[in-house]
């Protein structure tokens, strides 16, 4: 190879990384000299985002959305999406944020980028208390139909743990499932038992009951980015970094994931 070519093949990588470097330098800047964050959620998954009785965004995730806007010192914007609507939120570029309680998996990442974990669930199955349904063979029958969240990860675990089971799906927030269950429309549900547990209070007492046995392991829940936003996902792992050595980071799970009075105030 001649010493021409060479130099002239050092300059393109060289001008790519350039191009590239400013791209992905871009997005932390852009936000702020916009002064504004946006957050793609699913607002029907309370504790992490909901709209509360005052009609205001709430729940875990906005907190945390709304600390990350205070440290930026810009505005927080909070943009409803379904759930099949919050990845395509990100690549549109209509979201700088998705705040949802996501699992990471590998087909996910091949369109975004997920920040470390902010904390692990595990997936159930519930049905309604007194139904004969005590074990997951129970349930992994034709005649039985099971509801889970249309994209979900518990669709994907349902249908890998209960593949006789005709699966349902829904779009929206768990609560449906719940719903769908209680009008009969559904044997069973699947769900992250977080999101089941905190969504119980809300219905009549006693009437629905987990199973004992949950599907997998513990599942991470991350926010997630753009692959071009590498200085804000860095940013966001500071963030979470940061809050957990000052406490906020325990005040926020303490209240909205293992207390009830978040209930009470919205």
């Amino acid at each position: 190879m001649s010493r021409k070519k060479l130099v002239s093949i050092i300059l393109a990588l060289a001008m790519t990384v350039f191009f590239t470097g400013i791209s992905f330098a871009g997005t932390l800047s852009e936000i702020v000299k916009r002064g504004e964050l946006r957050v793609a959620v699913q607002s029907g998954a309370a504790p992490y985002a909901f709209v509360d009785k005052h009609g205001e965004h709430a729940g875990s995730m906005i907190d945390f959305t709304k600390g990350m806007a205070d440290a930026m010192g810009v505005k927080i914007k909070v943009l409803d999406f379904d759930w099949d609507g919050l990845i395509p939120a990100l690549l549109s570029g209509k979201a700088d944020v998705l705040a949802a309680d996501m699992t990471p998996t590998l087909k996910r990442a091949l369109k975004i980028t997920f920040a470390d974990p902010w904390m692990s669930v595990q997936t159930c199955v519930f049905t309604k208390t007194g139904a004969g349904y005590q074990t997951l063979e129970d349930v992994n029958k034709p005649e039985v139909t099971v509801g889970v969240l249309l994209g979900s990860t518990g669709e994907t675990i349902a249908k890998q743990y209960l593949p006789k089971a005709k699966i349902k799906s829904y779009k929206g927030g768990g609560r449906m499932i719940i719903q769908a269950l209680l009008a009969g429309h559904v044997d069973a549900g699947v769900n992250d038992d977080l999101a089941v547990l905190t969504a119980l209070p809300d219905f009549p007492p006693n009437s629905i009951r987990l199973l004992d046995k949950r599907l997998g392991g513990k599942a991470p829940l991350s926010f997630a980015v753009n692959h071009e936003s590498v200085n804000l996902w860095q940013w966001i792992n500071l963030y979470f970094n940061t809050i957990r050595s000052n406490g906020d980071y325990n005040k926020n799970i303490a209240y909205w994931m293992e207390g009830i009075e978040w209930k009470k105030d919205h």
